[in-house]
């Protein structure tokens, strides 16, 4: 597949959380030609099936077909207008925005006022130094004393904008040296982008199980879309694709992980250990570099509510190594993305029809 021309489109859109249309419609137009059906939920998420090829299973009275779950969300984070104040906005986060790296970004005011949606460029500004608060002249300057400046004369910006309006972010996608992508909402469209990956990969072999690939709603906010998602769709296996810490300046610890140096596999008990288990031996059979990623708590991905989901389901995460995450210039390397749709198509190739009848937890 064309993997950088479809990731910049995503990178090139808004969809911020619970707002998330706007990229919905440019992956379901990916998807559609690799599944058999694609709908909406009730909040959002889009969803997509791919028909497994095995007969149906046979338990007791009625039949049933194996299925798996991939989840990647698709949500962004941004910003919300609080006030309009004097030809300015005064605005709020959505998601966790990281106040220090605002002033000088680009953004777009999604003006609603008046029945006429416009986008309207903007930047994040912030008062001169001297005109600040003696306490904050040699500290980052937090979000209530950051305004956005859209060049428009006060009562024009009254006319357009109002409360409630959305802003996202306006960095345009740059494709960096060494294979890698830099923009914003690289988390998670990256993800997104390595299921797209296992879905085109998964054209060319046969599987048994039936597929679920689901661009999640609402993550960076609720974990909205894979809870409702998993419980609507009751899925035997779920797996959650997102972006994790990469090293970096400053950022060498445990809890980080080598750039472009392979996916990483989840391990902690929001994990099912088996599952973790025969994603190591895959990824050790087909040579895929891979790293292990020690999460000793609930992950803060869609895997911890896909796996306390109805009865519980057993729950994996793949993780994309990202710098600079929740910043207007994430970064990540495109052949992480590649590895870690690779591995997912290889892995739902291989399962088989007992598989769930193997599956112990063992610590």
């Amino acid at each position: 597949m064309e993997l950088t021309p479809f990731l910049k489109s995503l990178l090139s859109t808004s969809g911020l959380s619970a707002y998330e249309t706007p990229a919905a419609k440019i992956i379901a137009e990916a998807w559609q030609p690799l599944v058999d059906e694609v709908q909406y939920s009730k909040i959002g998420s889009l969803e997509a099936f791919k028909k497994g090829t095995s007969t149906a299973l046979s338990t007791g009275a009625s039949t049933e077909h194996r299925s798996i779950m991939l989840a990647a969300h698709m949500d962004a984070i941004g910003m919300m207008v609080t006030k309009v104040q004097d030809g300015f906005l005064r605005v709020t986060q959505i998601g966790g925005v990281d106040a220090r790296v605002l002033p000088g970004t680009p953004v777009t005011v999604h003006a609603s006022r008046g029945g006429k949606p416009e986008e309207l460029p903007g930047i994040v500004v912030q008062p001169a130094v001297r005109l600040l608060p003696a306490s904050m002249a040699d500290n980052p300057v937090p979000m209530d004393h950051l305004f956005i400046e859209t060049g428009l004369l006060p009562k024009d910006v009254a006319a357009k904008v109002q409360i409630g309006d959305l802003v996202s972010y306006a960095t345009e996608p740059v494709e960096l040296a060494g294979d890698a992508l830099a923009g914003h909402s690289l988390d998670n469209r990256a993800s997104v982008a390595v299921v797209t990956v296992a879905l085109d990969e998964l054209q060319k072999k046969s599987h048994a199980w039936d597929v679920w690939a689901v661009a999640t709603a609402q993550e960076e906010v609720t974990l909205g879309g894979a809870f409702t998602s998993a419980h609507g769709l009751r899925p035997d296996l779920a797996v959650a694709v997102d972006v994790t810490f990469a090293k970096g300046p400053g950022a060498n610890d445990w809890q980080t992980f080598p750039f472009g140096k392979g996916p990483t596999l989840g391990f902690g008990p929001n994990l099912h250990p088996f599952l973790f288990k025969k994603f190591e031996e895959l990824a050790k059979n087909l040579e895929i570099p891979y790293q292990t990623e020690v999460i000793p708590r609930h992950s803060g991905t869609d895997a911890y509510a896909m796996q306390v989901s109805a009865e519980g389901i057993p729950t994996m995460v793949i993780g994309i190594p990202l710098r600079y995450m929740h910043t207007p210039v994430e970064v990540v390397a495109l052949k992480d993305i590649q590895r870690a749709g690779r591995l997912l198509a290889e892995f739902i190739a291989a399962l088989e029809l007992d598989f769930v009848e193997k599956i112990v937890w063992e610590d």
